[in-house]
C-alpha cells in the first residue's frame, strides 16, 4: 500500500490586501508569473474601498491586533499541470470559488524562483458590495474620540482648555456620520468547516485532471495514524532539524503502512 501525497492548500489572513495583490500580480516582483485573473467586480477601486471600510470598522470596534482586510489561499499544483494553459487553469480555480461563495476574487499563477513549486494565490473578500450605499445622517451632533469610538457627549472629547482634543471628531446635525459600501463580514470564512470544505473541493478538482489514480492527492486527516511532513521555507535556519523530523515522520508512516497491511 502506498501513502498518497497530501494536497497543500493554506489560508492566510491579509492585513494589506492591496499590497498583497500587487505582490502576486506584478511581473516586476515575480520572476515566474504565468497568469493573473480577477472576477468582474474585483477592480483596484473595489479592494481600496474594501480595505478602507475594514480599517474603519476595525478602529471603531476597538479590537486588538491587526485588521484583516481580506483572505488568501495558496494552492499547490502538481507539476503535471504545466501542460495546461495557465490562463485556463487560473480561471477554472478562481471561478469555482467565485460561483460557490459569491465573493470577489483576484488570483495569480506562479512558479517559485527555483521552479519547484507550481502554485496559485487566490485572494478573496469576506464582504460583498451593497446594492446601494448605506448612509446614515446625523439627526443631532455625533462625537467620536481619538480611537474612532462614538461617545455620547461633547464633554467626553473636550480637554481641560475647553477645546476638542486632537484626533477627536464632531459630526454636525444633518451631516453624514457613517456610511457603508459593503455587507458585514461573512463569518463562515473564519470557521474550520469552510477550510476543510475548500481543501476537499480543490483536491477533488486537482485529481480530476490527473489521469493516473496512483498520483491522486488526498486531504490530510489530522485524526489518521499518518503524520504530515513539514514544508521547509527558503533560508530556514532549522532546515536540518526539519529534514530529520520529516525523515522520522516518513519512517513512522511506512511503519503504519506495514501495520495496516498486517492487521
Amino acid at each position: 500500500m502506498l501513502i498518497g501525497r497530501h494536497s497543500f492548500i493554506r489560508q492566510n489572513k491579509l492585513s494589506d490586501v492591496a499590497g498583497r495583490i500587487d505582490y502576486i500580480s506584478n511581473p516586476k516582483r515575480q520572476e515566474h508569473l504565468y497568469a493573473t485573473y480577477q472576477t468582474e467586480g474585483a477592480t483596484p477601486e473595489f479592494w481600496k474601498n474594501l480595505a478602507r471600510e475594514n480599517q474603519l470598522d476595525f478602529k471603531t470596534s476597538g479590537s486588538a491586533g491587526k485588521c484583516i482586510e481580506g483572505r488568501e489561499f495558496i494552492i499547490a499544483l502538481p507539476e503535471s499541470f504545466v501542460q495546461y494553459r495557465a490562463d485556463d487553469v487560473l480561471r477554472l480555480f478562481t471561478e469555482i470559488f467565485h460561483k460557490r461563495y459569491d465573493v470577489e476574487c483576484t488570483a495569480a499563477l506562479h512558479h517559485n524562483k527555483t521552479k519547484t513549486n507550481y502554485h496559485i494565490h487566490l485572494i478573496f473578500s469576506e464582504r460583498k458590495l451593497l446594492p446601494e450605499p448605506d448612509v446614515k445622517i446625523a439627526s443631532r451632533s455625533v462625537f467620536f474620540d481619538e480611537t474612532g469610538k462614538r461617545v455620547r457627549t461633547k464633554k467626553e472629547i473636550t480637554g481641560e482648555d475647553g477645546q476638542i482634543r486632537k484626533g477627536c471628531t464632531v459630526i454636525k446635525k444633518g451631516e453624514v456620520y457613517e456610511s457603508h459600501l459593503f455587507t458585514t463580514k461573512d463569518t463562515r470564512f473564519k470557521g474550520e468547516p469552510f477550510l476543510r470544505e475548500i481543501k476537499e473541493v480543490y483536491t477533488e478538482l486537482i485529481n480530476h485532471h490527473i489521469s493516473d489514480p496512483e498520483q491522486h492527492l488526498k486531504v490530510f486527516d489530522k485524526n489518521s495514524v499518518y503524520l504530515p511532513t513539514k514544508k521547509i521555507g527558503k533560508n530556514n535556519p532549522k532546515e536540518d532539524e526539519i529534514k530529520a523530523d520529516n525523515a522520522a515522520r516518513q519512517e513512522w508512516n511506512r511503519t503504519a503502512d506495514m501495520a495496516l497491511l498486517s492487521g
